[in-house]
């Protein structure tokens, strides 16, 4: 391996101040991506579809948890993918060990749930060994088909009104490995981080940055 110069602190700190400007430029990229994600068009969900959790079946409204959005990430975690029984795949399971407190998701609306098609007993286990806590469900049917992951993981996001179910944004492939922290999930959603600085369309609901953060277990509904 080739040593890159050594140089003088203060070269150093001009370099870093050159690199700071491109960061801070690629900010400012991401945010107007996420306020594009904001004006996507959304599809409706009209089929039904059903998972199985701890506590039973659920349809897909029920995912939300009561909440008005949903972000599912589509895990391989069941017989013949590489790893089973012990371990869903290697990849899927770096996700998921990058995701953060579940807390601050729900604090802004939104609930993360996983889903694989491998049994409640097998998904519960492999969730202990690992030491994942986020909802992990069973699918029963087409919907990894019908959204675009039965065959490689992605993560989709839905939005709800009432009884109704929209799909609002997918992201699968090398986007996943920028996903796992509370911004980033959010910042793929229809509602985004629901701040003021966001530039969203009108009405929808935002708040002073910085005042809704709180400690994970602190929260009213932690």
């Amino acid at each position: 391996m080739e040593m890159r110069p050594v140089v003088s602190a203060e070269e150093w700190e001009a370099a870093r101040q050159r690199m700071l400007a491109e960061e801070k430029r690629l900010t400012r990229e991401r945010d107007a991506l996420a306020a594009e994600r904001r004006r996507m068009p959304w599809t409706a969900v009209e089929k039904a579809y059903a998972f199985e959790g701890a506590e039973g079946r659920v349809d897909l409204a029920g995912l939300f948890d009561g909440r008005r959005q949903l972000v599912v990430y589509r895990a391989f975690l069941e017989p013949g993918v590489n790893g089973w029984p012990e371990h869903a795949c290697v990849g899927c399971s770096m996700v998921a060990d990058h995701v953060g407190h579940l807390a601050h998701l729900h604090a802004r609306d939104t609930t993360l749930v996983f889903v694989s098609r491998a049994p409640q007993a097998d998904i519960e286990r492999v969730k202990a060994r690992m030491g994942w806590t986020m909802p992990w469900y069973t699918l029963t049917d087409g919907f990894d088909a019908d959204f675009g992951v039965d065959e490689w993981h992605g993560t989709n996001a839905f939005i709800r009104d009432g009884d109704r179910v929209f799909r609002t944004y997918f992201i699968n492939a090398r986007g996943d490995e920028a996903l796992g922290s509370t911004w980033s999930y959010l910042d793929m959603t229809a509602l985004g981080r629901q701040e003021q600085w966001e530039d969203s369309p009108e009405g929808y609901p935002q708040t002073p940055p910085y005042e809704w953060w709180s400690w994970h277990d602190a929260y009213p509904d932690a």
